[in-house]
């Protein structure tokens, strides 16, 4: 109730713009063949194709928490469904320090995508490490900080970097690769936990995150 209850506050908002103070984007007219200039576009900025890659193949491995914390919490550390719940709310604190961060930066930059990206796949990696459950707990506030400041990053630096013309078409491609692999990733990220350990599902989704987002940085 309180979460449909804070959906009036954007509805509200809204409402009180003015539309007079508001200008219009220029659309492209539709036409044979958008989608193949959409895609033309993206193959011709490389600073978008590796962006997409590097959230590709974080969304795929790295950001299962909901499983990995699971099987962390239950078969490492031995603990019950309120423990594991719990980790989930500390991993929002940090979550939401990134995205309080993200509302303060004027201009997003490439270099701090595959910045926050090395780091997040540093932190994760040293997540799958974690002793005990309580230094587990703990370091998932820095990894949701950087989870989110990676998510924010990509999708402003391509929106700001991107013509209004071809905005939509090239934040459907993006999106198609970065949402659309979790749920392929998901199975693949289980099936490490339940055959090589729960520690290897955590440190899988940090180190190959981290190495692609080191190489997009030596390439870009």
């Amino acid at each position: 109730l309180i979460n449909a209850a804070l959906f009036l506050v954007p509805i509200i908002a809204l409402g009180m713009m003015r539309v007079a103070d508001l200008r219009e984007v220029p659309s492209a007219p539709r036409h044979k063949g958008m989608i193949r200039e959409g895609l033309a576009y993206v193959r011709g900025r490389s600073d978008i194709v590796l962006i997409t890659l590097v959230t590709t193949v974080m969304s795929m491995l790295g950001f299962n928490h909901q499983l990995t914390q699971g099987v962390m919490a239950t078969t490492v550390y031995g603990k019950g469904a309120g423990e594991y719940g719990l980790l989930g709310s500390v991993m929002a604190i940090g979550s939401l320090g990134g995205a309080l961060v993200a509302a303060r930066r004027s201009r997003p930059r490439v270099a701090l995508v595959f910045g926050s990206a090395l780091a997040y796949g540093v932190c994760q990696t040293i997540l799958a490490l974690a002793p005990t459950y309580t230094w587990y707990a703990i370091l998932l506030i820095p990894t949701g900080f950087l989870m989110l400041t990676v998510i924010t990053a990509a999708n402003a630096t391509i929106q700001v970097s991107t013509p209004p013309e071809v905005r939509g078409r090239v934040l459907s491609i993006y999106f198609l690769f970065y949402l659309g692999v979790t749920p392929l990733g998901s199975p693949l990220v289980g099936w490490i936990a339940e055959q090589f350990g729960a520690r290897w599902s955590v440190g899988i989704g940090g180190v190959v995150p981290g190495l692609t987002a080191l190489v997009a940085m030596i390439i870009a």
